[in-house]
């Protein structure tokens, strides 16, 4: 697995992007990114289960791994989910089993820096490579203009 690592800096103070990030209104937004449609499922505790699913039920069971309001949060991956039923690991999870999804918030003179880190596995390093830029734009772009 390769780690990729994203930033943007975003004029907008730190609370406001973290909102923008979890709110469940604006999360869907700039999560059509990568799908659409996509939603989380969670009562976001650190702890807790997440499951990032598409419309159809398929995608991640994952686990709210660390979480610093307005500063940090991480996820660790650990199944697919098909047709909202959580699967048992197999050969294909195994590969990315445990795998982290990492985003940090630090602010300087009203200015945010977003890092977001992610645990990729070979064959979508080009995908993520194109897509997070976009999920970080539009959050730059949610976050400053309300």
């Amino acid at each position: 697995m390769t780690t990729l690592e994203f930033k943007i800096e975003i004029n907008a103070p730190k609370e406001k992007v973290w909102e923008i990030l979890w709110n469940e209104e604006t999360y869907k937004q700039w999560t059509s990114i990568f799908c659409e449609g996509s939603y989380a499922e969670s009562d976001w505790k650190e702890g807790s289960k997440i499951h990032f699913l598409s419309p159809n039920g398929d995608g991640m069971n994952s686990i709210i791994f660390k979480k610093i309001d307005n500063e940090y949060m991480a996820f660790k991956h650990l199944s697919e989910i098909k047709k909202f039923q959580e699967m048992p690991v197999d050969d294909a999870t195994q590969e990315w089993t445990g795998a982290m999804e990492m985003y940090r918030l630090t602010e300087d003179n009203g200015i945010t820096v977003l890092e977001a880190k992610m645990d990729a596995v070979e064959k979508y390093i080009d995908y993520f490579k194109t897509t997070w830029p976009k999920a970080l734009d539009l959050v730059k772009k949610l976050s400053e203009e309300k």
